[in-house]
């Protein structure tokens, strides 16, 4: 630029684009950074403020347009602004630089930005990167910037406060800090709280009280604290002050729990960073040190807080959790911490939701410590105790268990001699091998766990505060061994621990309960030895000592019921004394029906008061029986999948007998109707959980459509839930649907009940009474043969009027058993006979099954009843009863006058039934009017390993295609298009479906049994998956297609029963092997007596008992015994 420009006027743009190096003398986190430019100390211009990035950088883009002559003085300046709108004062000076310079000088940087660095604030240099150019030149133009800042007494006051407080911090001069509190109180008092400045007033006082505080120049924090949480409250959610005062009151609280150890002041300040760090952006300064104090130092103090198990204690761990997102360090201990606090709760609530979402947590921390983390031990112990202590003791799944141990093994692999945990891994390992030697009995478990508790006790000496729990494990795993295999000096031994433990625990121990019940156990078995009185007594102190220490919903209450019902009952049985008596039923009463213990266990409980109280002839056994269902219920209703509430329910030893013994204990209180009822709920609870999700709901959409809807909704929620969950092999995503299982259907459960509030529907998906049961019998009479350890006999519920009661008091269980054992071996024999040959054997057991069982049942029929002959009759088989072909007993006698005295199928058309619920579910469904349509299945040639060829199923299809009418919309599908997915799609869109293959009973999982296709097997599960609510009739000419479960109250699981639970109404299936080349001639004489001539066209599912009755009449010479009487009918 030439020389003139010396005398005249210029314009300049200079565009401040960012700064750097920008701290605070006072370390105080500002709310933001501004530039403030004075020319000739006349006109000034201040730029935005700019929030400071975690690097202390910060960037504008303000420009502003300087006009002056050619030598101005210029005084630039950074600040920090410790508000974000609105400012108090000028704020704190980080930087001044005063300029003399010409135009000139600026104009040479051209178009390039340049740096202006300014005097080094605490080791670093701050510095300005701006930009200048020429707008215009101008004649005796003043171009004064305007002066935004009021220059007022209470800005001048802030100003020096902010200068003495900067100065405090640098020179720790008492005196700075007093003259800085003086400043800022002076303009509090000039603030009012009606003041627009009232919070920053507040806030700058309150700050340099703080740091006085941490420096122990002012005492006061209470004060301190009062002024900022007074600050906080001026600035609600949204107010761009709010991040800042958070944090002011967050680190003043971190400040006086480090002074006072105030578990409520570090409970807070981690509220409040919970609250903060979502308002701060990623990559901003105050962010970062946040994150930082809140990772280091609030996460750190809160881990060191004792576990909290009340709701508050378990937000504050969910609060940390969140401080700590996937990647930090601490995340671990932070998801240990929240997994303790909720487990920590289940225990005194019986919470499962609490269990499972503590079991995921901790699952997630073992994840993130691979092998070789120095945390590893203590995630895998705890996650080993929470599936091996808590959730298999409350849920009894064995695989828990067996991952338990897993887990434990690893921790005390980790855990090396000399390691200071590795006492803690001996005795929790040697717990939960104790836990599986009571389920499986295998003796290495028991042996070893004795072992490891010893070794447990040698690192725990006398004087070790961990001592007592050692003794009382290793007593536990003597007295497990002395009740499993009767080693008699065991018994003594564990007393003996016992009371060394129980001395040991102080009286406040949260855990002395366990002991105290633990020794009142023992004691009670040494009574049944030595008949002690003091014993017995003695055990029923100290559980009433262990209750009294518990709250009322604790889990553990229900073991100090347990072993008081067994003191008494212990007593009771030496004594005589009937209030004992009482009181040890009262305490089963107690003890199955404790809320927050988990179902297993008050199972067994309730099975033993069920078994005690027949024993004893006690008038609680039908109440037992039906607390026994009802949790039944309840347990299985938690599992997720069709083939984990099977698990569930087989787990358990004489289940299988319990609806049978209920409905025996029934009877004998005179009370048939209840037996009736019992039966049914007791052995219907597979069939019955699945068919509620498919229930129709016809009466509930015309009453209340919104909540119809929602039913539904849920209904089918719950069933996609539970198909999916089936095929989890991931332990923690299973338990993650589990915990969503659960959810579903609470909500499920609170709409059932909404719905039975309404008028008409307040038996809604409750176990049918005996009224609703009396439909299955409209057409006919239902005999429910009953198969108890305690007697034997049959209820017919008649067409009309009260139930009968049969008694076959010839016959035991244990004689059932003998006879099912024979009929399979004498099938077996007759199928590798002659087809002409006499089956001499089979002759000999249904005539047994006539005199012994029909006989009596068809007497009452004939002479009671008066029922008439070719009516039809169902009958319901339970346990033993469901092995033996009742529909074919025989007398095989020859009357006077050379005539056949008539068998049961010459007196009644029979069909069978699983429940009586299924068959009063098929006839409701048999009111929808549909198209119908025939499909014939066939699989003759399966794939390798899969069955041998099946050489008469082609001409069995093209013969049943004949003999289906027309009109019925006839399709076959066979060999290569005879595949799982065909076969399933078929079934969906046909009404009739014939079905020729292998069919295949599993005994160990029935829902896995099948029907074998070309590729895959058409299983029970498919089947029961498949919503088939327009079929009508099946005839499965397959082996083992009506043959039940033997391992749960359910025993009339099978492919059969899956297919009429899944909508078919009448089904035909098979007891055992069918001879494929034999069987095609009693398919034959089915369809021709099911589709006669006479009614050509017609097609009713409900002739197919009687056709299958006159079949198996008229292939007598063509189809040996065993051959006709396979073949069974099932449904309407």
């Amino acid at each position: 630029m030439s020389d003139s420009s010396e005398n005249r006027c210029i314009r300049l743009e200079a565009t401040l684009i960012s700064g750097k190096n920008l701290k605070v003398p006072s370390k105080r986190i500002p709310a933001g950074i501004y530039v403030s430019i004075n020319i000739d100390s006349q006109k000034r211009w201040k730029s935005a403020i700019s929030v400071l990035f975690s690097d202390r950088s910060a960037v504008w883009g303000d420009t502003v347009t300087l006009s002056s002559y050619a030598s101005p003085i210029i005084s630039v300046e950074i600040r920090a602004s410790y508000e974000t709108d609105r400012m108090l004062g000028s704020g704190e000076i980080i930087g001044i630089r005063k300029l003399h310079m010409l135009w000139d000088e600026l104009l040479n940087h051209g178009d390039e930005p340049f740096d202006l660095s300014f005097p080094p604030v605490r080791g670093v240099h701050p510095s300005l990167t701006l930009k200048v150019a020429v707008v215009q030149a101008c004649n005796d133009q003043d171009g004064a910037l305007p002066d935004s800042l009021a220059d007022c007494e209470i800005a001048q006051h802030t100003d020096a406060g902010h200068a003495q407080f900067a100065k405090y911090m640098r020179s720790k001069t008492v005196s700075r800090l007093n003259a800085a509190v003086e400043h800022f109180e002076l303009v509090l008092d000039q603030c009012p709280a009606s003041h627009p400045d009232h919070a920053a007033a507040l806030t700058n006082l309150a700050w340099a009280r703080l740091k006085g505080y941490i420096r122990n120049h002012l005492q006061d924090i209470d004060t301190t604290i009062s002024l900022f949480r007074d600050a906080l409250a001026l600035h609600p959610q949204r107010h761009p002050d709010r991040p800042f005062s958070l944090y002011n009151l967050s680190r003043a609280l971190n400040w006086r729990y480090e002074k006072k150890n105030s578990a409520a002041d570090i409970r807070e300040a981690a509220q409040l960073y919970h609250e903060l760090l979502p308002l701060c952006p990623d990559g901003t300064y105050l962010r970062s040190i946040a994150a930082g104090i809140a990772t280091k130092y609030v996460i750190g103090r809160c881990n060191d807080l004792p576990t909290d198990a009340f709701d508050e204690g378990i937000c504050l761990r969910r609060v940390v959790l969140e401080l700590c997102p996937v990647g930090r360090q601490r995340r671990p201990s932070a998801l240990d911490e929240l997994s303790d606090a909720l487990l920590s709760r289940f225990m005194q609530s019986g919470n499962i939701d609490d269990l499972d979402e503590g079991i995921q947590f901790i699952r997630e921390a073992v994840s993130l410590c691979p092998e070789g983390h120095t945390g590893r031990d203590v995630y895998l112990n705890n996650l080993a105790y929470s599936l091996g202590v808590y959730r298999f003791d409350h849920q009894g799944d064995p695989t828990d268990l067996d991952e338990a141990i897993a887990l434990y093994e690893e921790a005390l692999r980790l855990r090396h001699v000399g390691h200071k945990f590795r006492d803690l891994s001996l005795d929790n390992l040697g717990c939960t091998l104790v836990f599986r030697f009571r389920k499986r009995g295998a003796i290495d478990d028991i042996t070893r766990a004795i072992s490891l508790h010893r070794e447990a006790l040698t690192l725990r000496p006398p004087g070790h505060p961990s001592r007592d729990t050692t003794l009382n494990n290793l007593a536990n795993a003597f007295g497990t061994r002395y009740h499993k295999l009767d080693v008699s000096d065991d018994l003594s031994e564990a007393i003996d621990l016992y009371r060394k433990s129980l001395r040991l625990t102080r009286l406040d121990d949260s855990e002395r309960h366990v002991i105290l019940f633990n020794l009142s156990s023992a004691l009670c078995s040494r009574f049944t030895q030595t008949r002690k009185n003091e014993d017995v007594q003695e055990a029923i102190d100290l559980c009433q000592e262990s209750l009294d220490t518990l709250p009322s919903l604790h889990p553990d209450r229900h073991f100090s019921y347990r072993w008081l019902q067994e003191a008494y009952l212990s007593r009771y049985r030496v004594q005589l004394n009937p209030a004992d008596l009482s009181l040890a039923i009262e305490y089963f009463r107690l003890a199955s029906r404790h809320p927050t213990q988990g179902f297993p266990r008050r199972i067994a409980e309730a099975t033993d008061w069920a078994h005690q109280a027949e024993a004893y002839q006690h008038e609680s056994d039908l109440e037992a029986y039906q607390t026994c269902f009802e949790l039944f219920n309840s347990h299985i209703m938690t599992r997720s999948s069709i083939i984990s509430r099977r698990k569930a329910a087989s787990a358990f030893d004489g289940a299988q007998l319990l609806p049978v013994d209920a409905a025996s204990c029934a009877i004998r209180r005179g009370n048939l109707p209840r037996a009736v009822e019992l039966m049914e709920q007791g052995r219907g609870q597979q069939w019955s959980l699945v068919s509620r999700l498919k229930t129709p709901v016809e009466d509930l959409e015309l009453a209340n459509p919104k909540l119809a809807h929602k039913y539904l909704e849920l209904s089918k929620s719950i069933s996609n839930a539970a198909q999916s969950s089936a095929t989890i092999a991931d332990r923690a995503v299973a338990d993650q649907a589990a915990t969503e299982y659960r959810r579903l259907t609470r909500r499920w459960e609170a709409t059932v009940a909404e719905i039975r509030i309404l008028q008409g529907f307040s038996r809604f998906l409750l176990p049918p009474a005996y009224e609703d049961l009396h439909a299955a019998a409209r057409h006919g009479p239902v005999i429910i043969l009953i198969a108890s350890q305690y007697s034997c006999g049959a209820i017919i519920v008649p067409t009309s009027g009260e139930p009968d009661h049969v008694p076959l008091s010839s016959i035991a269980l244990a004689d059932l058993n003998i006879l099912k054992e024979r009929f399979t071996r004498a099938i077996r024999h007759a199928s590798r006979m002659n087809p002409k040959e006499t089956r001499t054997d089979l002759i000999v057991l249904l005539r047994i099954v006539w005199e012994e069982i029909m006989l009596p049942i068809v007497n009452v029929l004939e002479n009671v009843l008066k029922v008439k002959r070719r009516s039809r009759i169902w009958l319901c088989p339970t346990a033993a009863f469901t092995s033996i072909p009742l529909h074919a007993a025989n007398p095989f006698l020859i009357k006077a006058d050379h005539s056949k005295e008539p068998c049961l199928e010459d007196l009644y058309v029979c069909s069978y039934t699983p429940t009586l619920s299924a068959l009063v579910r098929s006839r409701q469904l048999m009111k929808k009017r549909v198209t119908l349509s025939f499909v014939a299945i066939g699989q003759g040639q399966p794939g390798a390993g899969k069955g041998k060829a099946l050489l008469a199923v082609d001409s069995e299809l093209d013969l049943v295609h004949e003999l289906v009418p027309a009109t019925a919309n006839r399709s076959t599908i066979s060999g290569d298009a005879a595949t799982r997915a065909g076969a399933l799609e078929a079934l969906e869109a046909n009404t009739w479906v014939h079905l020729a293959c292998h069919g295949k009973q599993d005994p160990a999982q029935p829902y896995y049994s099948h029907f074998v296709m070309r590729d895959e097997h058409l299983t029970l599960l498919d089947i029961m998956e498949t919503d088939i609510p327009h079929a009508k009739f099946a005839f499965l000419s397959a082996c083992h297609t009506a043959v039940g479960d033997k391992e749960t109250p359910d025993e009339v699981i099978h492919l059969a029963a899956g297919l009429q639970f899944s909508g078919f109404k009448s089904v035909v299936g098979t007891l055992w092997e069918v001879d494929d080349s034999v069987a095609k001639h009693v398919v034959e004489a089915f369809y021709k007596y099911m589709f006669h001539l006479k009614e050509e066209g017609v097609m009713d599912c409900t002739k197919a008992a009687w056709a299958l009755n006159r079949a198996t009449h008229a292939v007598k010479t063509k189809v040996p015994l065993e051959q006709r009487m396979v073949f069974v009918h099932i449904g309407v």
